[in-house]
């Protein structure tokens, strides 16, 4: 059975989305796991399509940045693979794991694609370093600082910091910080 996995890391990439799951359907997928969570988030979707896996089918998914997080990650999921007797194919790569040209190309472009994933990160730091020097990067906005009048009265008001963040839609974390600052 050929069971497919389309992940996006934004709920605004939905186009996204639909484009891995008609690719998935083409290919002949009977199921299809899809979830919207940062590939450091975490993935229910994939955890569940892992789990249902049995012996002889594959797992599909459209890219290789759709399914890892780094190469050890990857070599991760294709040892609990292996365990359960199990392919793996990506399609954009033309990818396919039951064979051993196959695993040495994933460990080699997985590899690849986490020395890019770095670089741009790199250059991303290094970016942000440039814009302070020169005054022009802000940073991102403070959001719960801005929610601290409200925090301060929904604490005064008894409720628990945990019912606050769930309530302002912010971590229970930035509600301790919010309060800590206020100490201070």
């Amino acid at each position: 059975m050929l069971i497919g996995y389309a992940r996006t890391s934004t709920l605004e990439q939905i186009a996204g989305l639909e484009a891995q799951r008609e690719s998935l359907r083409a290919i002949g997928c009977e199921r299809i796991w899809e979830e919207q969570t940062s590939s450091v988030g975490r993935r229910t979707g994939l955890s569940e399509a892992l789990e249902y896996l049995r012996e002889g089918d594959a797992l599909i998914v459209t890219k290789l940045d759709r399914l890892a997080r780094s190469v050890r990650h990857l070599g991760e999921i294709v040892e609990a693979l292996e365990a359960k007797n199990v392919g793996l194919r990506i399609l954009d790569l033309g990818l396919d794991t039951s064979n051993a040209t196959g695993k040495l190309m994933l460990n080699v472009l997985g590899s690849v694609a986490q020395f890019e994933r770095e670089m741009m990160l790199e250059r991303q730091k290094e970016g942000i370093v440039k814009a302070k020097r020169e005054g022009k990067y802000k940073g991102r906005a403070p959001t719960a600082q801005r929610m601290a009048p409200e925090v301060h009265r929904m604490l005064s008001e008894g409720m628990t910091k945990r019912a606050i963040a769930k309530a302002l839609g912010i971590s229970e974390r930035s509600v301790y910080r919010v309060t800590k600052s206020a100490q201070t």
